[in-house]
């Protein structure tokens, strides 16, 4: 065989397994720290969701907030209205979940509910 084919065959070979160790690298580190990232992300969300009300911007007062977490992150009860409260941060948009609660309360489709617990 001629010498250059043969060295044109080997460097096929090593730009072909760099790309294919390339591939296998980018799946096993790289995707995993991606992932982890946004996790990591989602907690300091999660986290920063419950010292929300107690930061000096927060406008109403903080002793008549109820944190629900999900999917709502909690309630205001003010003495003349109730407000449905969600912390973003960081660009966050609502999900199509609370889009939908947002959507029910403006229509006005709230109701109050009582439970009445037999004994017996």
């Amino acid at each position: 065989m001629d010498i250059f084919l043969l060295l044109w065959i080997f460097v096929i070979g090593i730009l072909f397994g760099f790309l294919i160790g390339s591939v296998i690298i980018y799946r096993k580190v790289a995707i995993p720290l991606k992932k982890q990232k946004k996790s990591m992300a989602s907690l300091y969300g999660k986290i920063t969701e419950q010292f929300a009300p107690f930061m000096k911007d927060y406008p109403y007062d903080t002793k008549k907030f109820r944190f629900i977490g999900s999917p709502i992150d909690g309630i205001q009860f003010e003495d003349d209205k109730i407000i449905f409260v969600e912390f973003k941060s960081a660009g966050g948009k609502l999900s199509q979940e609370q889009k939908k609660i947002k959507k029910l309360v403006e229509d006005k489709k709230v109701e109050w509910f009582s439970f009445e617990i037999k004994w017996e």
